[in-house]
């Protein structure tokens, strides 16, 4: 179950194995992809190059992509076990973490992941988004935070030649934002960007970004960190180099702050402002409270304190941790092992690491499956038409990657027109009239 990047690359390493397979890609999603498509943000083209490689997979006879099915509504458990001799499930993370402070259920204070479903197009949230701040706090220091930000920060137009949808360009094109804040509790030594994802901040003609002097601190955990790893170097360099520098005259300003812990949302009713407690480092990279606070003037909020995956019925879950219970991939119920039942991705391991760690990931589902391939009793009814054959005689306007193939072509002629590179379409009514394939069956069907 779940046709991003970690099922995709799961049934990748099945079909390169030496074991025949034959393997289905279920997605609750009408089109493949996931993170890549949902997650990535729209000005980001270099990483949703990868969806090259993705659709070589999808390309490959073993594998079939059947999109729009819900699972524990669509299929369940059962006929999963009735028709594949072993189900992974990838379904990924798609809900923001809670953050326990005061305010945070102000109206104006935001998830990031809901923002960024907004931005990027998802079916299934709704095509507005309240965009009315002059000053926007961004709670956290990863490369999330930094999406959230940038996109709020940017102009619409600098967004046109993307594969935004027309929604959010109008949404950001009367968004009159002037100052975005990014928030971190600990020093910039340990900020969790991404040496690449933090300069390109600074690429946009429109946003100045602004790195206070006073933030930029170090204790020995901190010079330690910088000298055993190159990222946290660069990353370190950046925010020196920017806190030196002269401000300039752009009509938007970015600020990343440190060293700021923040405490309480504070409004009555609609967010007025965000209180942050002055940290200090306390020479182990970790930080203690000063006691001093202040109060920053925002009128939004997004935390950006991490995704979390959501419980899959007739699955056990932890909850605290947000993730299927496993070892190496194998799904455990309290000790015991579920039969035939296995994890990859984010709900296997959490949120955490780039696309690319997926790959390993995926790997490792992969080999506790072919090391359990000798005692796996087979499904009672394996036949990949019956598979279909349940979907449809339940009504589910499943598609497949011709589907998808269609839509692909359909959104770059969108934005061909338009001088675009792409343009989404967003509602899952037309992604599936253009793509499920049930309307292909009743085209071929009415043209004979």
């Amino acid at each position: 179950m779940g046709a991003g990047p970690a099922g995709i690359y799961a049934a990748d390493i099945l079909a390169k194995s030496e074991t025949p397979v034959s393997i289905d890609l279920l997605e609750k999603l009408p089109a493949p992809y996931g993170l890549i498509r949902y997650g990535v943000a729209p000005d980001h083209p270099r990483i949703k190059q990868i969806v090259h490689a993705l659709q070589r997979v999808l390309e490959r006879p073993e594998i079939r992509f059947l999109g729009n099915i819900n699972y524990g509504a669509d299929l369940t458990l059962d006929d999963l076990r009735r028709h594949y001799d072993v189900a992974i499930f990838a379904t990924g993370a798609e809900k923001d973490r809670s953050l326990d402070i005061p305010g945070i259920g102000l109206d104006g204070s935001y998830g990031a992941a809901d923002f960024v479903s907004w931005y990027d197009g998802h079916p299934d949230v709704p095509r507005d988004w309240p965009l009315v701040a002059n000053s926007v706090a961004v709670l956290g220091v990863g490369n999330v935070a930094l999406d959230v930000a940038r996109i709020l920060a940017k102009t619409a137009d600098e967004l046109l030649s993307t594969e935004i949808p027309d929604n959010v360009y109008r949404g950001l094109k009367g968004s009159p934002v002037t100052d975005v804040h990014v928030f971190g509790r600990r020093g910039p030594a340990q900020a969790k960007f991404t040496p690449l994802e933090l300069r390109e901040l600074d690429h946009s003609p429109n946003v100045e970004v602004i790195v206070h002097p006073e933030d930029i601190e170090f204790d020995q955990g901190s010079l330690a960190a910088i000298e055993r790893s190159n990222q946290v170097r660069q990353v370190v360099k950046t925010l020196q180099d920017w806190a030196i520098r002269d401000p300039g005259a752009r009509p938007r300003r970015l600020h990343l702050h440190f060293l700021h812990r923040p405490v309480a949302i504070v409004g009555d009713g609609v967010v007025t402002g965000l209180r942050t407690e002055r940290m200090e480092l306390d020479g182990t990279g970790d930080v203690r409270g000063t006691g001093a606070f202040h109060e920053w003037p925002v009128q939004a909020v997004y935390r950006a304190v991490g995704y979390l995956s959501s419980h899959l019925a007739e699955l056990p879950f932890d909850h605290a941790a947000g993730v299927v219970p496993n070892e190496a991939g194998r799904v455990l119920d309290g000790a015991d092992q579920v039969d035939r039942t296995y994890v990859t991705g984010w709900i296997k391991r959490g949120p955490v690491g780039l696309i690319g760690h997926t790959k390993g990931d995926a790997l490792e589902t992969v080999n506790s499956i072919l090391a359990d391939l000798p005692n796996i009793t087979p499904a009672p009814e394996p036949n990949p038409d019956r598979v279909t054959e349940l979907l449809i005689e339940r009504g589910i306007e499943y598609t497949t990657l011709a589907g998808w193939n269609r839509l692909d072509t359909h959104e770059l002629k969108l934005g061909l027109a338009a001088n675009r590179e792409r343009i989404k379409v967003v509602s899952r009514e037309e992604m599936v009239a253009i793509s499920s394939e049930m309307a292909d069956r009743s085209t071929r069907i009415s043209s004979n």
